[in-house]
């Protein structure tokens, strides 16, 4: 009792009279001592709950200490998945560099880490053993043991890791150089045994398309008479390594307006829509990608009937959100779904109705940005739920009106991509950083683009299809944003179908395409 904080020790005191306490960054850590010792379990997750919410990259490795310090089982996991996700982020900072050798093996060696290129792990090496480095610098071929030098190009192995002195004086890392030149000049499996350094990490990442045809019928006088939208239930992967579209499993219903989101890692939930105009749909799909052979599979229904809906992932939970169904012309609530119970259940509902909107996960907060209230009623409202708090609060409108807008995060920044102003398709651009509390114009897109699929893969922002400027014109076509370079890139590859919407996730590698890559 005595290690006790004293302010601590009191608050815990009138919580087990009040059954209220109050947790802030001032005292969270000591709450939690105090918590653990005393066995007030609410008391030590509303703490949990805290330092979840403020997993940033420069303090996640200091929390998951503390959850590791404490047994805080969830948020040891999820703020382990956090610097995964964040890896390239992460060490930049300056609690990298106080980890222990034992601690940066076991982060590089990791097969999870997210990272644009296997050249950031080795700058990262680099780094941690220069900040101490008479101390470190015997620690190097240990950890160059776990660089996948073979996944760099070879002109990155010549110019930067041969020329660097570190190396250049250590003869085991000399030879891993030399094993990683090899690897490039004889590029054959049967000359070079596979092992962890010429492995891709399961980080390594495609973009799973999905989206449905949308067919024009004009009458025999050439005038169009109306719009027949064609369900489809084919998926496509693009491979940016190969810059190829592949054939994906294809879906149980062919419905269109589904919601897409990746929960564990390797399952991809495919949430509501329409099969018909009057067939609203609770049902979910799901596609488990760590099997031999992924197919997609019924999974449990939501709640509510949802066309058009938000969703997003937040520590593995599933958030479905807005949309539109056949009794009300745009919902407000939302629902999630935790995987681990197989169960939905109604949250906070969101302070605006809302469809045809894009969602965003940043900093573990749920940005609803956008959408349609009412048929051609476009929105610049922007609303973030936090889940700790069950609360939706507003934050700052972006410059133009946004319906069927494409959301995408990249390295903490939050994009709003296209969509339709109530007159016209979009190909502006802009940018939410939470830091400002603005949103900021960036470069437009070559082209205009609404219900366009946008997601973030290898440090690059990328859109794929859907509608152009005018209703009788589909994209199938994708370009990328460079935020280093403020460019925008079209995609040599084109997708296999013309998709209107589209919805896209970035997802492991999956075993079979690895197998396939391989033979």
């Amino acid at each position: 009792m005595k290690q006790l904080d004293s302010t601590a020790l009191e608050l815990s005191v009138n919580f087990i009279y009040s059954g209220e306490i109050v947790v802030t960054e001032e005292n969270v850590q000591a709450l939690l001592a105090a918590a653990s010792l005393l066995q007030l379990r609410e008391v030590k997750e509303a703490c949990c709950d805290f330092l979840n919410s403020q997993l940033r990259p420069t303090n996640c490795i200091g929390i998951t200490a503390i959850a590791d310090k404490y047994s805080c089982t969830k948020l040891l996991t999820s703020s382990e998945l956090y610097i995964q996700d964040h890896f390239s982020e992460v060490v930049d900072g300056d609690e990298f560099t106080s980890l222990s050798p034992e601690q940066v093996v076991e982060l590089i060696s990791s097969d999870k880490i997210t990272v644009p290129s296997e050249e950031k792990v080795f700058e990262c090496v680099i780094r941690w053993v220069k900040h101490e480095l008479d101390s470190r610098k015997c620690i190097l071929p240990q950890l160059m043991e776990h660089v996948r030098l073979p996944l760099t190009s070879k002109h990155y192995i010549l110019k930067k890791v041969a020329e660097e002195p570190l190396i250049k004086n250590c003869l085991k890392c000399t030879d891993y150089v030399m094993e990683a030149l090899n690897f490039h000049i004889l590029n054959s499996e049967e000359l070079i045994p596979q092992n962890v350094r010429n492995t891709p990490r399961h980080g390594d990442k495609l973009i799973l398309v999905v989206g449905h045809d949308n067919v024009i019928n004009e009458s025999i006088f050439g005038k169009r008479t109306g719009y027949n939208f064609i369900a489809i239930n084919t998926t496509e992967w693009f491979d940016p390594k190969i810059n190829q579209c592949l054939n994906g499993p294809e879906m149980i219903k062919r419905c269109r307006g589904a919601g897409l989101a990746v929960v564990n890692e390797n399952f991809v939930f495919a949430v509501g829509g329409v099969e018909s105009f009057s067939t609203f749909l609770r049902s979910v799909e799901i596609l488990d990608l760590s099997s031999e052979s992924p197919s997609w599979k019924s999974s449990v229904h939501m709640l509510v009937e949802r066309n058009f809906p938000g969703v997003g992932v937040i520590n593995n939970y599933l958030y479905a959100v807005g949309g539109h169904n056949k009794s009300d012309s745009a919902l407000d609530s939302a629902e999630v779904f935790d995987y681990n119970t197989q169960e939905w259940r109604m949250v906070s509902s969101m302070c605006t109705k809302r469809y045809d909107f894009g969602v965003g996960v940043l900093n573990n907060l749920l940005y609803a940005v956008g959408g349609c209230d009412k048929p051609f009623q476009a929105l610049d409202i922007v609303e973030c739920y936090h889940p700790s708090l069950d609360t939706w609060t507003t934050v700052a409108k972006m410059s133009v009106r946004r319906s069927q807008v494409g959301i995408g995060v990249l390295d903490g920044v939050l994009y709003a991509v296209g969509g339709c102003d109530g007159s016209k398709t979009l190909s502006s651009v802009e940018a939410y950083r939470p830091s400002t509390g603005v949103w900021t114009t960036i470069v437009d897109m070559h082209l205009p683009r609404r219900r366009a699929g946008v997601v973030a893969l290898n440090g690059l922002l990328y859109v794929v299809g859907t509608r152009g400027q005018n209703e009788t014109s589909t994209e199938n076509c994708t370009e990328y944003y460079n935020p280093k370079t403020n460019t925008w890139t079209m995609v040599t590859a084109s997708m296999n179908y013309n998709r209107n919407p589209v919805g896209v996730v970035a997802i492991n590698r999956p075993q079979y395409l690895k197998k396939c890559q391989h033979s």
